[in-house]
């Protein structure tokens, strides 16, 4: 059986209780009516005692009685008829249905998982869809069965309203009740008409009911005194007199309504009767025209109950039990159901008339206190004793009488211990008339039932239950046949296809009582056992009588939604069979709509929506190209999402916004984000712009074999107008497609969606009006296409043609919500222990203020270039808004591609036409006797952008006026250069522009643009830089330098180009230049085919120190100067510069911290390494001839190279490392001091550059003088920027014959060993004195030159580089 809300001991204890009449004068029935109440309704709430009951049997043992109840009812004197008993059993079944909104248990029954209402998740309707996840989440649960609340309904109703027969004792009257109000003339004479109108009824033969226990009816006098308007000492008085006359165990003076009734509803005080009030009777014959008969008093007694509801909260028990099993979302039961307004309406009238009332005004917490003292007194005092008086007298009748039992209460424990029902004693009183009619056999098994389930005896209790079933009654065989299923599924091996079975045949005869809602409830819950085990044509042919059935209910929800099961993706009928179902479907819904044509429109399941597919775009559609100009790429629905994409055009934003707030981005800082998807950030509320359409793309799916159309199909909004100046807010609105002055809608005609097939829509909304719009969903027509089975290959784009297909003329406009869940939240711990979701607001975007939009081409835009190839072209900026624009900036990661000119630059010619066959450089014509030799020029990095403190990648776009008004274009040139390494490269473009307004919300736009380039290889330069020998310069400095480029045409052939002409090498430094060419060749340029190689090589000098200019020495091959300091050449120098500086300043940034540590130690070894630094960059310009469509075109470009270390190779582009093999892991502890980094050999000995000055042969005559002596000149030239001490040994270092071939028999005379100290930059000389001895080729270079740097420990004292070998020749004359 169910689950029942009361124990079997409490059940079986409220099934028999005492039973009190009670009689009231006519004054006394006026003061309990102050409440609302009759006398029996006011006692009511208080009839069950709260302490134990002490009570002996005649062998003098004591008997302990806990929550003893009694009933106090008024005396009705005709009993009920069968038609009325039958009539309110119906009613109170039919009253008492599954609550709605209750969560359901899980039940594992075998290999099946049932759904049982009390402790799980909501389901969907009728069936469970989520049954497996449910039964992972409740299988602990303690509630495994379900609860019926009808059946209890039923039971208790069956067992109260059963009439008293003569043969038992269980219906009679043990006691009399008389009351009589204190406010009376005569009260002791009104006690002794009510006594004489009991004894009248008990003992005369003209009234056969009530019943009576014996002919001695135990007679309570009560005196009901009115405090608020009686007089107290009277009461007292007339209450001395009745303690005089019935004694004191016989009558009780009760004290009500100390409270006025029309006091202030500040005081709550509790009512604790309308949950029996809400009770109808048999006693109320209003309700059954078949059973008239006379009331004694009053006619509200809850002799017997009709509502298994109310039953329960009478009792105090939660809802936890309310619900029947396996309930729809939508129960059957209703209560706005039409069918049950008809078959309860009297019902419903009487619970509408007491449940309008208020109970107990009159009455205080004391009066209700007094009321259970009364019935405490009453009990204890007067009906206990009487009845232990009675039992006493009945026993020694017993005993007396032979072959009977010896004891009444060892009669009964025998009767009720037994373990097993005697189930044939029931079946020979069903068929013994005078011993046991049908009514006392159903009260047996009822009762025995419960007991074998207490005992876990479902099998007896379940066999009991259906042998009950006859067809005498089909509302008894079906409440039975329910149980009995129940009990199968809570047997220790559960048989759920009985249960099943059971339930099916419980819903027919449920549907044979007219129990149509129980009926349909009954098949649903055995739906469970069908669903779901490939028996699908079996489930649609269940599904569909269950939709049939509800629609004949006028439970139009539940139609359709068993309707909505056959229509799913699973469905495996034939596509006829699909579109019958589907045409039934939009019959039921079309009735649904038609019972509330103004009401909301209802939800269609039809076609599915994928909402978390669903994107949401904000702006226009991009334009096409029209002939040389291409639109910006901008952002589009056609465009997949990437994340990695996403994060870069956010990094961009952040670092234009970065300069525009001066390094600091502000927290209310928002990413522009065009279109949202599943992926994007979708936490913060995005905005859109007024007068820009916002484009919704809905993913549709059909699931059905027959093609879906959908009319008339537009986005559902809610909106609410808000001016962000202001303070007050407007109205609300929520609409579909009208009332086009806030938001336009725009609507898609006729939208076919083929059988099984994906289709997205996208609708677009024009908002008017600044607010907070939220997009709820979508409306559309539900429908389909005369001939729907034919066109299952039909293009799915025609569907969007209007007027293409006719529909059948059924379908249902309604509409599908939009319900995005948000991504899991994962950040704290206890979002890791628990499942929440954070918010998802693409459909609620803000409207914002009116702004600028700007639009971007590019003309004559190229798609190939050379590596390093300078390439012009131009781009228009369109303000296609009402409102200007300005700060418009672009930034990008790749600064280095493209350039808008600096200050210097010149901006002619302004048209894409003019600059036809133009160089792209800024020339002049050369002097012809200026080739080779450097052209100096200087120019500042502020000018180009650099060195100003802001990020390279953000380039102000130089506006005319800084602002481009509405409507306005502007072309500026734009110079290209192909990146440095070969192939395919995609360069974003972000575009930054503000309004001249400021605005609350939207603080700027942007636009996107990624460009596509391939490059093709053209030139590779290898350069390096060496010290050269000779001391001083022409200025008469002794620091200069030999430059050596080494160019290589690596370019293919396929790519047409013929040849490359150096025509052009550029120094940018701001310490050194190239002071001139030396000539190799009489070429004025170089020429390069494929594969070639040639090699320049340049004399470089120190320049004047400026900190803030840049010196530009051009060295021109050709006729024509290239102004390497104008632009566009120096702008990608520069930008080339910043490249470079930002890739060395992230690698030399790990090792900041170890710096810190030894800041002292490193200071010197920077003033070491600084020796072999040297700061020149080397640009080198060409130009590129290639055949094209048998036209010559000539190309430009120009390629850096950074030298920064003399002696060390650099090219002009970074060579690609080869990957270390792979080598065994080696696992260490690390060091706690770190290393200091110490200064390489090659670095050391660059402090002090040396040189010999000596004539190359001297003559000397040894026959007159035998030592032939030399003056010879040392140079010593300080290179680095510190005070060195120099050391210099002229001893020679060995003595070795190796030593002595080498240095010849010559030695140094005079002074051998030297101690200087040069300042920095400093040259000094020593004059010295070389001796021979005979006439040879002698090498002068041998002194050794120790140096360190000043005031410093010795530790980098080492030994400087040798020159060149000094050679000289003596000569003998």
């Amino acid at each position: 059986m169910a689950q029942c809300v009361q124990s079997v001991q409490e059940f079986i204890q409220d099934s028999f209780v005492p039973l009190v009449a009670a009689l009231c004068s006519e004054e006394a029935e006026r003061l309990t009516r102050k409440n609302s109440l009759s006398f029996a309704e006011l006692v009511k709430p208080f009839c069950r005692l709260t302490s134990e009951v002490h009570m002996r049997d005649p062998n003098n043992q004591l008997h302990i009685i806990k929550n003893l109840k009694i009933a106090v009812n008024n005396i009705i004197t005709h009993p009920p008829q069968p038609g009325a008993i039958r009539k309110l059993l119906n009613d109170v079944v039919s009253v008492s249905q599954p609550a709605e909104g209750l969560v359901a248990n899980v039940i594992t029954a075998g290999d099946y998982d049932l759904n049982i209402s009390d402790r799980s998740v909501k389901a969907s309707v009728p069936w469970y869809s989520n049954w497996k996840e449910t039964l992972m989440e409740l299988n602990t649960s303690t509630f495994y069965s379900a609860t019926t609340p009808w059946f209890e309904s039923y039971r208790e109703c069956f067992l109260q309203s059963m009439p008293a027969s003569d043969h038992e004792f269980l219906n009679h009257y043990v006691a009399c009740m008389l009351v009589v109000s204190s406010s009376e003339p005569e009260p002791v004479e009104q006690f002794l008409k009510l006594s004489q109108e009991q004894h009248r009824i008990q003992h005369s033969s003209e009234y056969l009911y009530p019943k009576w226990f014996i002919p001695n009816t135990l007679k309570y006098y009560v005196l009901l005194h009115d405090v608020s308007t009686g007089e107290e000492q009277r009461a007292d008085s007339i209450y001395e007199e009745m303690k005089q006359r019935y004694g004191t165990q016989g009558c009780y003076l009760l004290k009500i309504n100390s409270r006025v009734s029309n006091r202030g509803t500040d005081e709550q005080i509790p009512d604790p009767w309308s949950q029996y009030l809400q009770k109808n009777t048999i006693q109320n014959q209003d309700c059954y025209e078949d059973c008239p008969y006379t009331v004694i008093s009053n006619k509200n007694t809850d002799h017997l109950i009709s509502d298994g509801l109310d039953s329960e909260i009478k009792d105090g028990l939660s809802n936890n039990f309310k619900t029947h099993p396996l309930q729809l979302d939508h129960p059957s039961g209703s209560l706005d159901s039409t069918d049950y307004v008809k078959a309860t309406a009297s019902l419903q009238d009487s619970k509408k008339s007491n449940s309008g009332t208020p109970h107990g005004a009159c009455l205080t917490l004391t009066d209700h206190d007094r009321i259970r003292q009364f019935i405490q007194e009453f009990t204890f005092r007067g009906l206990l004793p009487h009845i232990e008086k009675t039992i006493r007298q009945l026993n020694d009748q017993l005993i007396s009488r032979k072959g009977l039992s010896r004891s009444l209460f060892s009669a009964t424990k025998k009767w009720f211990s037994g373990s097993k029902v005697p189930e044939k004693s029931i079946n020979e009183l069903k068929n013994t008339s005078g011993l046991l009619n049908m009514v006392l056999a159903e009260r047996c098994v009822l009762l025995s039932a419960e007991i074998l389930k207490s005992q876990s005896k479902y099998s007896e209790a379940a066999a009991l239950l259906i042998r009950l079933t006859s067809e005498d009654s089909d509302l008894r065989s079906a409440l039975l046949l329910e149980q009995a299923a129940h009990c199968f599924i809570n047997m220790k091996s559960p048989m759920v296809r009985k249960f099943a079975f059971h339930m099916i045949l419980a819903g027919h005869r449920f549907s044979k009582a007219g129990q149509k809602k129980h009926a349909l409830r009954c098949y649903c819950q055995a739906m469970q056992i069908y669903k779901g085990k490939g028996w699908s044509l079996a489930e649609d042919h269940i599904n569909f009588t269950i939709g049939r059935q509800s629609f004949t209910l006028r439970q139009l929800d539940n139609a359709v939604s068993a309707f909505r099961h056959i229509l799913i993706n699973d469905s495996k009928q034939p596509p006829a069979q699909q579109g019958a179902f589907l045409r039934e479907y939009l019959y039921v819904y079309k009735n649904v709509t038609q019972l509330s044509p103004d009401g909301p429109l209802p939800q269609l399941p039809l076609p599915y929506i994928n909402s978390s597919a669903t994107r949401v775009f904000f702006g226009h559609d991009r334009r096409p190209a029209e002939g040389e100009k291409q639109a910006a790429t901008h952002v589009s629905l056609d465009q997949e999402y990437d994340s990695e994409s996403s994060q870069q055009w956010k990094e961009l934003e952040e670092q234009v916004v970065s300069v525009i707030n001066k390094g600091i981005i502000p927290s209310n800082f928002q990413p522009t984000q065009f279109c949202l998807n599943r992926y994007s950030d979708n936490s913060r509320f995005p905005l859109a712009v007024i007068e820009e359409p916002v484009t919704v793309e809905v993913s549709f799916r059909n699931p059905l074999k027959v093609p879906l159309l959908l009319t008339d199909l537009s986005l559902l909004w809610k909106f609410q107008p808000k001016d962000f100046n202001a303070k007050h807010d407007g109205e609300t609105k929520e609409l579909g497609a009208c009332d086009d002055d806030m938001i336009g809608a725009e609507a898609i005609a006729e939208f076919l969606i083929n059988s099984e097939e994906t289709k997205v829509a996208r609708l677009k909304l024009f908002p008017h009006q600044t607010g907070e719009l939220h997009i709820l969903g979508v409306v559309y027509n539900l429908g389909t296409v005369q001939g729907a089975v034919t066109l299952d290959g039909i293009d799915p784009s025609i569907g969007l043609q209007t007027g293409k297909f006719v529909s059948n003329g059924l379908s249902v406009r309604g509409r599908q919500d939009l319900e995005i869940q948000g991504p899991r939240l994962n950040n704290t711990k206890e979002e890791k222990t628990s499942i929440k979701y954070g918010p998802d607001r693409r459909l609620d975007p803000i409207i914002t203020e009116e702004m600028p939009l700007l639009e971007v081409f590019f003309i004559n835009f190229p798609t190939g270039l050379l590596c390093g190839e300078i390439r012009k072209a131009y781009v228009e900026f369109v303000n296609v808004s009402k409102c200007p624009l300005t700060a418009l900036k672009v930034v990008s990661k790749h600064p280095e591609f493209f350039t808008f000119g600096g200050n210097t630059a010149v901006l002619t010619p302004l048209s894409p036409s003019a600059s036809e066959n133009c160089s792209a450089y800024k020339t002049v014509v050369t002097d012809p006797t200026s080739v080779r030799t450097a052209l100096l020029s200087s120019a500042s990095s502020v000018d180009f952008g650099v060195g100003t403190g802001g990020q390279p990648e953000v380039i102000h776009v130089p506006l005319p006026d800084a602002v481009l008004l509405p409507g306005a274009s502007v072309q500026l040139p734009m110079w290209l250069r192909g990146p440095d390494e070969e192939g395919v490269h995609e360069i974003n473009f972000l575009f930054y522009y503000e309004s001249i307004k400021r605005h609350s919300k939207m603080c700027h736009r942007v636009l996107r643009h990624t460009a596509v380039i391939c490059t093709s290889r053209s030139l590779h330069i290898r350069a390096t830089v060496c010290r050269s020998n000779a001391l001083e310069d022409e200025e008469g400095r002794g620091d200069n330098m030999l430059v050596f480029v080494d160019v290589e045409n690596i370019n293919t052939s396929e790519t047409g180009v013929k040849e490359f002409h150096i025509v052009q090498v550029s120094s940018n430094s701001k310490h050194w230049k190239l002071q001139k060419s030396v000539k190799i060749s009489e070429d004025k340029d170089t020429k390069l085919a494929s594969r070639e190689r040639a090699k320049l090589c340049f004399k470089a000098v120190r320049c004047k120190n400026s900190e803030e200019n840049y010196t530009f020495a051009d060295i021109v091959f050709g006729n024509e100067q290239i102004i390497s300091s104008a632009s566009p050449c120096a702008d990608f120098f520069f930008q080339s510069l910043s490249s470079e500086f930002k890739r060395t300043h992230v690698q030399s940034h790990a090792h900041a911290s170890q710096r810190a540590a030894k800041q002292s130690f490193d200071e010197t070894v920077r003033l070491i390494q600084q020796c072999s630094e040297v700061d020149l960059n080397i640009v080198v310009l060409w130009k590129a001839y290639v055949v094209e469509d048998n036209k010559q075109l000539i190309l430009e470009g120009q390629h850096h190279v950074a030298l920064n270390t003399v002696g060390k190779e650099a090219f002009s582009f970074p060579q690609k490392q080869e990957l270390p093999e792979m080598v065994l892991l080696k696992f260490f502890r690390p060091e706690n001091t770190p290393v200091p980094a110490r200064p390489t050999p090659e670095q050391l000995s660059n402090l002090i550059k040396t040189s010999l000055h000596y004539p190359e042969s001297f003559n000397h005559s040894f026959h007159q003088k035998s030592l032939c002596l030399v003056p010879v000149t040392l140079l010593l030239s300080n290179c680095s920027q510190a005070v060195v001490d120099v050391m210099i040994d002229l001893r020679h270092k060995t003595t070795s014959p190796e030593a002595l071939e080498i240095h010849g028999s010559f030695t140094w005379l005079g002074q051998t060993q030297y101690k200087l100290q040069l300042k920095s930059q400093e040259v000094c000389s020593l004059q010295l004195k070389a001796c021979f001895v005979h006439t040879g080729v002698y090498n002068l270079g041998t002194p050794r030159v120790f140096a360190k740097l000043a005031d410093q420990v010795t530790l980098f004292e080492t030994s400087q580089q040798n020159s060149m070998p000094a050679l000289i020749i003596i000569n003998n004359i």
